[in-house]
């Protein structure tokens, strides 16, 4: 389980225009934002990859790099970056399935074609979204089980400029081994 405050796991993928991404090596102003997708066959992506598209400039403007990642090879993260009509955000591929383990995602089999007539590959993750220090800590994580419901990036940008202004710490830092009281 991943916790805020605590230590990313290693991630290095490629990417389809920035050659490769190692999050380690990432040193944003304050943070990078890390958007694990389902693939090319969820519609629901295409629609959230667009909103971070568009928003993209204003995270820059905070402080913010950018990226989505799934485990969809080259051809298919290229199909995804033309639908979504990615020119700010970077897009990167081939996330092993271990790697989505560590990390914490979800993983789904395959169901055949999707709504939009695009078949799931036999594996794949789920979304998450992750905000990550230049100093490789967690600051903020959401993962979900489904395509559903998931993190507002207008929301998230407006919350930036309260954590910026206010030095606000990342949360949810405790565990609880012991029982509450």
């Amino acid at each position: 389980m991943l916790i805020p405050r605590q230590q990313a796991p290693d991630l290095s993928v490629d990417t389809l225009v920035a050659g490769r991404f190692r999050l380690i090596d990432e040193k944003p102003e304050r943070m990078t934002l890390v958007c694990f997708y389902r693939g090319l066959h969820c519609p629901i992506c295409a629609s959230y990859l667009k909103e971070l598209e568009r928003l993209t400039p204003a995270f820059a403007e905070r402080g913010v790099a950018t990226i989505a990642i799934s485990s969809d090879d080259e051809a298919r993260a290229r199909a995804m970056a033309d639908k979504i009509g990615a020119a700010k955000l970077r897009i990167g591929h081939g996330l092993s399935l271990a790697d989505a383990r560590k990390w914490g995602l979800y993983i789904s089999a395959s169901r055949g074609k999707t709504s939009i007539g695009i078949d799931e590959p036999a594996l794949f993750s789920e979304p998450g979204l992750f905000l990550v220090r230049p100093d490789n800590t967690v600051y903020y994580l959401s993962v979900q089980s489904m395509p559903f419901v998931r993190p507002n990036f207008a929301e998230m940008v407006q919350a930036l400029d309260f954590v910026i202004k206010n030095d606000y710490p990342a949360r949810g830092e405790q565990l609880l081994e012991q029982p509450l009281a």
